[in-house]
């Protein structure tokens, strides 16, 4: 792991296992508002789903995200592309629901405001990624110049 990658792997990793951790014992009511969330976002996906089953689906996909950031074996790449992926679902679901936006569709309402703010998310995950790819991509490069100048008839 980069230690420059260090604190903002910590912040999002913990919030969003804890987040998950406190939603393993969803009573049936935040299950259900879990779930209406969800399913009036995403219809083919959440709709015919248990509500308990959704809740325990979503407690265990923000654990193994949240576990994600914070293990340092795990690269930036996949680390930022599940943050990314969380937190895109999360911007959908505050696209898609008239109530959290203004009228032009974009502004948060205040009902809104909560969710908009994951944004951030949003942006963690894609610079997690983006640093990975081209940290890897510059891995990748250095290595192949060391190969090419073991193998040059000119090196020995």
């Amino acid at each position: 792991m980069n230690l420059t990658h260090v604190p903002l792997r910590v912040a999002t990793g913990a919030f969003i296992l804890n987040s998950g951790v406190s939603k393993l014992g969803a009573d049936e009511g935040t299950a259900q508002f879990l779930h209406g969330a969800a399913a009036g976002t995403y219809p083919a996906a959440f709709k015919d789903m248990e509500p308990a089953t959704f809740a325990k689906l979503l407690a265990y996909s923000e654990i193994a995200v949240g576990a994600a950031l914070l293990t340092p074996k795990v690269s930036a790449t996949v680390a930022g592309a599940a943050l990314t992926g969380f937190g895109a679902g999360l911007m959908g679901m505050y696209l898609k629901t008239p109530s959290m936006t203004q009228d032009d569709g974009i502004r948060p309402s205040q009902e809104g405001t909560a969710v908009a703010k994951d944004v951030w998310l949003v942006g963690a995950g894609l610079t997690l990624l983006s640093q990975g790819i081209t940290g890897a991509a510059k891995s990748g490069v250095k290595s192949s110049k060391r190969a090419v100048r073991k193998a040059s008839p000119l090196s020995r």
